[in-house]
């Protein structure tokens, strides 16, 4: 089927043999008394035609690699109309089995349009390799990526998850500041400063070093606020960054 540029044989013959002129291979056999034949090259669904059968699809074939094949039904209608008959000419090398069959050649032009197409089947063969294997290491390298992503996310999870439990430290702390506030010492103004804020930390909390470094960030806001609402005011119990 391949020769006549078929794609799906037995979509070919459905369109274009009519059911008197094929029949599958247990059919003929069992016709005859006979068994299929051993060997991966017979299947009891394998299609059979007629001649009738192959002028068909020759003849229903668009492409123009069915040109020789044309050509070579014509010649066979046209020397069985004028002779009665039309057989191959015998191969130049024959079977040397006993009892084998005689081997036939194939018209040259047919031969030679055979031979063009298994080429071209054989190319398109190695495309098909070469695009499976590319489309594989595509595939393997976007698992490769996304496994990378999944890293990403679990250390970003994990970096967001330190800095909630730092702000709840931080939290609590301030907390505990709100209720006992300092008495501000005469002549000083009672507006904190960022380093003032800074300073009573320092000398009431004892925090790690993770804590100290966010709460350096902060602190310049919280010194607008005044000394009871750094601790509850300014919103600053830690909320869950990741949902």
């Amino acid at each position: 089927m391949r020769w006549l540029a078929y794609s799906i044989a037995s979509k070919a013959l459905t369109d274009h043999v009519p059911d008197g002129h094929r029949e599958t291979l247990e059919t003929v056999t069992n016709g005859y008394g006979l068994s299929v034949p051993a060997g991966r090259e017979w299947r009891r669904d394998m299609n059979l035609i007629n001649l009738q059968g192959l002028l068909f699809l020759v003849n229903a074939c668009t492409k123009p690699s069915a040109a020789p094949f044309k050509q070579w039904a014509v010649e066979v209608i046209a020397t069985i109309q004028r002779d009665g008959s039309y057989t191959l000419e015998e191969a130049e090398v024959q079977p040397t089995d006993p009892g084998a069959p005689i081997a036939y050649a194939m018209p040259e032009q047919v031969a030679e349009a055979i031979v063009r197409l298994e080429e071209r089947n054989l190319q398109a063969d190695e495309q098909l390799a070469v695009a499976q294997h590319e489309s594989l290491a595509l595939q393997r390298t976007m698992v490769d990526t996304q496994r990378e992503m999944v890293e990403m996310q679990r250390a970003t999870l994990t970096a967001q998850q330190t800095i909630a439990q730092a702000m709840e430290r931080i939290a609590n702390r301030l907390d505990v500041l709100g209720l006992d506030p300092p008495a501000p010492a005469a002549g000083i103004s009672t507006h904190p400063t960022t380093e003032s804020v800074l300073a009573d930390w320092r000398q009431r909390l004892s925090v790690t070093s993770d804590v100290w470094a966010l709460a350096v960030v902060i602190v310049p806001v919280l010194a607008d606020f005044p000394g009871r609402q750094r601790g509850r005011g300014a919103g600053l119990r830690a909320q869950p960054l990741v949902r």
